[in-house]
């Protein structure tokens, strides 16, 4: 029988350090420590220490040093700490585009392909006879030109209907979509930490979305005990609160977002790891954490339904695979009409990404 013996990994030496090199891991922690540049900072000299990261000529120091003068990061207003710049900001939103969605950055700028054909913004190499209702700047002069000359020859040349020819354009749909973050306690109970690949998520749907698409609209909801907004700029800093999880509350905001946007495709993507456990009724909330109630469920289903009323599809990315809960989902997801993805964590990002680019579900009229 053979036998193995185990040791310590050795990580051979770095052959070079680099501020980039560097970079690349604080983005990385910035997102676990909800932008804290202090407790990132730390994790990295732990991380140092384990698997020397600097070397003589390049430490430590000299990163912070770069950090601050490349508007990484600067002063606090109280002068008590550093915090992150903007360009920091927008620099872990596209690090985390270039992590799940990859292949995006080879893709051309527009909005999202339909398979219907109509008025657009990209001309094809297709033509067909004109029909009532075409524009004149669909029509290919030269080619209708041509048509009447060999329909009518030239010493009776006419340019009638039968000879018009026109571009075929590709249609274009414009999406509203509303991104539900799930922010409950659960998020970080058992060990595992389910809420920063929910806000990586999140970011890169961002960063995608305002350079890919920037005629959609993208509005980021986090829901506890109640539900509100947030600023794409604010992602990074997202945590996890001693909540029960308000979906009802997250769901009615999320319709209300959709309801002053004017596209006809809107859609929300709900990110959660578990049943819905809270209501708000008045000024007191109702809670119930064990199994589903039905007052709770009752009142989700309903604005599934309500959701479906409005056209208004809900995708479900559930990052828990209880057997109970997934039948709650099913139920969701039947009511709405919707879709329902039952994934790990690492494949989160790729799943939303497959779902929002190929968004074929209806046809813009």
């Amino acid at each position: 029988m053979p036998a193995y013996r185990f040791t310590k990994f050795v990580p051979p030496p770095l052959s070079e350090v680099s501020f980039d090199a560097l970079l690349d891991v604080f983005m990385q922690l910035l997102v676990h420590t909800s932008g804290d540049v202090g407790e990132a900072l730390h994790w990295l000299n732990v991380v140092d220490r384990e698997y020397n990261l600097t070397s003589d000529e390049y430490g430590m120091g000299d990163f912070i040093r770069d950090l601050e003068e490349k508007g990484y990061i600067r002063r606090s207003e109280d002068g008590d700490g550093m915090v992150i710049t903007p360009k920091a900001e927008r620099g872990v939103r596209r690090r985390s585009l270039d992590e799940i969605f990859d292949s995006l950055r080879k893709s051309s700028l527009g909005n999202h392909n339909t398979p219907y054909a109509g008025l657009g913004d990209e001309p094809t190499s297709e033509r067909r006879g004109y029909q009532f209702g075409d524009t004149l700047e669909q029509i290919d002069m030269t080619d209708s030109l041509r048509n009447a000359q060999i329909n009518h020859g030239l010493n009776n040349f006419r340019l009638t209907e039968d000879d018009l020819e026109v571009n075929e354009r590709e249609h274009k749909s414009l999406t509203s979509t509303v991104l539900m973050i799930d922010i409950s306690h659960s998020m970080i109970l058992y060990g595992e930490d389910r809420i920063t690949p929910a806000k990586k998520t999140a970011m890169a749907l961002a960063e995608l979305i305002t350079t890919q698409y920037p005629k959609d609209t993208l509005d980021i909801v986090v829901f506890g005990n109640d539900a509100w907004q947030v600023e794409i700029k604010d992602l990074p800093y997202l945590q996890v609160g001693p909540y029960h999880t308000n979906t009802v509350a997250g769901l009615e905001l999320g319709m209300d977002i959709l309801r002053r946007r004017k596209s006809a495709n809107k859609q929300i993507f709900m990110i959660t790891d578990g049943k819905p456990t809270c209501l708000k009724e008045g000024a007191r909330y109702y809670q119930n954490s064990f199994g589903l109630d039905r007052k709770i469920v009752n009142k989700t289903l309903n604005l599934a339904g309500a959701c479906r009323r409005l056209r208004i599809p809900i995708t479900t990315f559930m990052v828990a695979r209880d057997p109970y809960l997934q039948a709650f989902v099913r139920d969701f997801t039947k009511t709405n009409q919707g879709r329902a993805f039952y994934t790990s964590l690492q494949g989160l990002g790729e799943y939303i990404f497959e779902d929002y680019v190929r968004n074929r579900r209806r046809r813009t009229r």
